[in-house]
């Protein structure tokens, strides 16, 4: 969400921001529905003000015995009354409109972030560690885990495309995965761990700017909840209303939690395998600071999810977002991608953005320097330390063996326990 004063104050440059992320310019219909509220705002104010004057003059002129002049002001008096509900209602209906068209607008990059259209423009930062060599052929993991307990035809007859039934040795590495994640975070990093609802309300989706953009790419239940599409959204929306004081921060929050997403963009996407499905778990890590805080935590967070790729062995590399890459509600975005040799390519395994004071405006979540009377709204981030299936995705390739089997990290021994390959068959 965007403060309307600071398009008031300079609407060509808000255009200007706007238009290096591929966006319209909407300053002239923004200014103009302001204007119109603003001006209907007066009327009532001013339709308020007179009809309080004239209930006074009234009894001054019952005081005077003067009749007529008090009939003449209860007459005008009732046609106020009566005008002011439509005053009240076009004014409210404005308001409403003017809050929907700021709520669709996107975040304004941050000056560092790259010109570009799409990820095809995005920059690399680093590549960390060598891509695996292998004495065969590598295969990717569709083909490879179903013998290793990965089902995914019974996940389809469950429940349809983009589902996966997990098995023995294979659905424990990918419990011990998660585990390891936020227990690594909360040890390694000091993040809080959490465990939120999964199911939220239209504020909290709406707070985390899901709503009403990207509806269609969540689940909604028939009681109007929404199945969180990343834990994202319970912790972040956690804060929204407060107002914190200086001592609760930086707070840092983390959370492994089922996720849903209906995909609704990615249709003949990645429909091969565990990489985009319609139900996952994430490890969410959620930062929320001061303003003049949050890009060194941005660096801090995204340091936080590349070192659980180290820990595991993971080639990967750190990609800056162009401009026409990044997500709604980011002002900045760092995307990790770690290196599948089965499919020959680097896939995004985590994505940590900056959000600025994007979300704190549609939370209306605040913070009390210390020292100070006024309040101002606090920054979030939040990134993901990591995706656990596709974090499975890439153990599988990256230690695979000729035979088909394959290797459990190092890092994972005391969450597997005694179980240190994934055999065929077994």
């Amino acid at each position: 969400m965007h403060d309307i004063r600071m398009i008031r104050d300079d609407p060509g440059g808000f255009d200007r921001l706007l238009a290096r992320r591929g966006a319209e310019p909407v300053a002239p219909a923004i200014l103009a529905l302001d204007e119109e509220r603003r001006a209907l705002t007066t009327r009532l104010q001013e339709a308020q003000s007179r009809r309080n004057e004239a209930s006074k003059a009234i009894g001054a002129a019952m005081r005077d015995g003067d009749t007529e002049k008090a009939e003449a002001l209860k007459a005008e008096v009732a046609q106020i009354k009566g005008d002011m509900p439509a005053l009240e209602s076009d004014e409210k209906a404005l308001a409403e409109q003017l809050q929907d068209a700021l709520a669709r607008i996107p975040n304004l990059p941050a000056d560092d972030v790259p010109e570009g259209e799409d990820e095809s423009d995005n920059v690399e930062q680093k590549v960390q560690a060598a891509k695996p060599s292998f004495d065969f052929e590598p295969k990717e993991h569709a083909d490879i885990a179903p013998a290793l307990g990965m089902d995914f035809e019974t996940g389809a007859k469950l429940s349809g495309a983009r589902f996966t039934f997990l098995r023995g040795p294979m659905a424990r590495l990918h419990r011990a995965l998660g585990q390891f994640m936020i227990d690594r975070q909360v040890s390694e990093h000091g993040y809080t761990e959490c465990a939120p609802p999964v199911l939220v309300r239209d504020e909290a989706m709406y707070g985390t700017d899901k709503l009403p953009k990207f509806a269609e790419d969540s689940f909604q239940t028939t009681d109007g909840r929404w199945l969180i599409p990343t834990a994202e959204v319970s912790l972040t929306a956690s804060i929204m209303g407060e107002i914190l004081e200086d001592a609760a921060l930086p707070m840092r929050l983390t959370a492994l939690t089922p996720c849903f997403r209906s995909e609704a963009g990615a249709a003949g996407k990645d429909t091969r395998g565990f990489i985009r499905q319609h139900q996952f778990e994430k490890c969410e890590l959620v930062s929320i600071v001061r303003p003049e805080e949050s890009e060194a935590e941005h660096e801090r967070m995204t340091r936080a999810a590349e070192e659980v790729l180290e820990a595991l062995g993971l080639p990967y590399r750190r990609m800056l977002l162009c401009t026409g890459d990044m997500g709604f509600g980011a002002r900045k975005t760092y995307d990790l991608e770690v290196w599948l040799p089965g499919q020959g390519a680097y896939r995004e395994i985590s994505s940590c953005s900056n959000t600025g004071d994007f979300q704190a405006r549609r939370m209306n979540a605040r913070y009390r320097p210390e020292g100070s009377k006024k309040t101002e709204f606090i920054h979030t981030l939040n990134g993901s330390g990591l995706a656990v299936g596709r974090t499975l995705v890439a153990v599988i390739e990256n230690y695979q063996q000729a035979d088909g089997s394959v290797v459990v990290p190092e890092a994972l021994a005391s969450y597997m326990g005694g179980v240190t390959k994934l055999e065929p068959g077994k």
